[in-house]
Order: C-alpha cells, then structure tokens, then sequence
C-alpha cells in the first residue's frame, strides 16, 4: 500500500513539471534560442533583452548582404 501511495505521489510530481524547452525564450524571429551559451551547432547573432545571447542553427542563419563594389 505504502508503495502505492508513493508511486501516485510520485506521478502527480511529474505530471506538473514543465516541459522541458521552456526554459528558452525565443529570439530572431522565433527561429533562435536565448541562452547563456551557444552549442557547437549555433552561431551568436545578437543580445536578447535580459542580455543573454541569441543563438541561432546554422541551417536559419541569415546570409550577408553583398559587398558594394568599388568603381
């Protein structure tokens, strides 16, 4: 019975846990993430407002504009 009961308690814990990628707010578009460090698979763009940095995938990174060309 006592097994029971802590399996119930255990479940209804669990249950109120936030998912796990709330913890990230979104940045550049909704497609970056702020963090306190990027992975090796993002690249820092800019400061998110509570001064963390916007780490965005590569795959979303935006391209340069092209270089003026001098006449």
């Amino acid at each position: 019975m006592t097994q029971l009961l802590l399996l119930i308690v255990a479940l209804l814990v669990l249950g109120h846990a936030p998912p796990g990628r709330t913890e990230f707010k979104r940045c550049w578009k909704g497609q970056g993430t702020c963090r306190t460090y990027c992975t090796r698979q993002e690249s820092f763009i800019h400061l998110c407002p509570d001064a963390s940095l916007c780490c965005l995938s590569y795959m979303f990174r935006p391209s340069r504009p092209p270089m003026p060309e001098d006449e």
